[in-house]
């Protein structure tokens, strides 16, 4: 009854707009639209919103320590970020991470935690939404996808990808974005472990191309746009997995208007996938956005793979909702890069732990920062563009 609800709601409201958009010009010269007289202005021909998506948010021991030291905690982390979330219609990120200090273990290495802080940082600096369908959604077990579940919850951040049941964790998020519906779902294509066992019981969406490609068609009809989420490939490959290709092209040929990918914790292809007769905007892998990854690399010194863990991309798709329908307009993915002090502190340079990310644009850094993102922003550029052969060559 409520999906029905869904359809004939849409179906009101295109005919209304519909209406709206083709008398306006017929009836303009018999009405003059004065806002000062307190009429009411004719609708716009169309809506455009614009939605951010970024990959890998992971809380490793020294990212935690950063936020510690940092003066304005996690939020410092990735403050000149911030303005970019804040200025979309609609952020989202993959959070690659239980937030479970109540029911789980502190963090080690491979088996990850965080503090409730970080949730709240994320919310409060602009992102509405994150993705929990990962290969670390169970490092602290099933109690700690309630917990993170809860924690979540209480910081205002929609979650998907897991759920405190099946049912709950397969289910879309639909957020209305100034009339433009938009579904988000999240998979995961592989756990470290998964501890799946009870439909009743905490959950992590596993990708099943079959059931979501008819989940999207289903739901295809009942919103504007449809965007996925999926946690999949090799890590740190640079070349997307011929399953990665395949699962794409079925999902946008289902109805997926963009694919958002992470889990390489390195840069993929962004492409514009054609399939089924349907075009979706494709990032294959978004890398990390905040992480501890690469921290040893030293930019000149080393060969510049080897910081390639620490580009990472934010990828940005405006919708435009006209009375014909709705329709992707545009999607790109701008580079972004994860400063990381290690060695200056490590030699005692640098008093206070520093993980922060970057843009890449240019700016007011000193010449040596704006030497290396500038070589950063080009490295990425060029492995947004097109894939490697194979595995980074410096990874073992």
């Amino acid at each position: 009854m409520a999906r029905l609800r869904r359809v004939v709601r849409r179906a009101i409201d295109a005919l209304v707009w519909t209406a709206c958009v083709w008398l306006a010009p017929h009836i303009g010269g018999l009405m003059v639209w004065d806002t000062q007289s307190g009429q009411t202005p004719p609708p716009p021909a169309y809506v455009e919103v614009t939605i951010v998506a970024v990959g890998d948010v992971i809380s490793h021991q020294d990212v935690q320590r950063a936020a510690l030291e940092a003066e304005n905690g996690w939020a410092s982390l990735w403050e000149e970020v911030t303005p970019l979330f804040k200025a979309a219609d609609f952020a989202m990120a993959n959070l690659e991470t239980p937030v479970a200090p109540n029911t789980g273990k502190p963090g080690i290495p491979f088996c990850f935690n965080a503090p409730v802080e970080l949730p709240r940082a994320i919310k409060e600096t602009g992102v509405g939404l994150v993705f929990t369908a990962n290969n670390h959604a169970f490092d602290q077990n099933i109690a700690g996808v309630a917990e993170t579940l809860g924690h979540l919850s209480d910081s205002g951040l929609l979650a998907v990808g897991s759920g405190m049941d099946r049912a709950a964790a397969l289910r879309p998020a639909i957020v209305n974005l100034r009339g433009v519906e938009v579904a988000v779902l999240s998979r995961t294509d592989l756990f470290n472990n998964c501890l799946n066992q009870r439909h009743d019981r905490p959950w992590v969406a596993e990708l099943d191309v079959e059931r979501d490609a008819a989940m999207i068609r289903d739901l295809r009809p009942q919103v504007d746009a449809v965007i996925v989420a999926v946690h999949w490939g090799n890590e740190y490959h640079a070349k997307p997995s011929q399953r990665q290709r395949e699962a794409a092209a079925r999902l946008v040929e289902a109805g997926a208007d963009a694919v958002v990918g992470h889990h390489p914790h390195v840069l993929q292809p962004f492409e514009w996938v054609e399939a089924g007769g349907r075009r979706g905007a494709v990032a294959f892998s978004l890398g990390n956005f905040l992480s501890n990854q690469d921290r040893m690399y030293v930019h000149e010194a080393q060969p510049i793979g080897a910081g390639d863990s620490r580009d990472g991309g934010l990828m940005v798709m405006t919708f435009r909702k006209a009375a014909e329908g709705t329709r992707l307009l545009d999607a790109r993915v701008e580079p972004v890069w994860t400063d990381n002090n290690w060695i200056a502190h490590g030699r005692g340079l640098e008093k206070k732990r520093v993980v922060r990310v970057l843009t890449t644009t240019p700016g007011d850094r000193g010449d040596e920062m704006e030497a290396l993102l500038a070589k950063r922003r080009a490295r990425a550029t060029a492995a947004l563009a097109a894939a490697a052969d194979a595995k980074r060559p410096d990874r073992p």
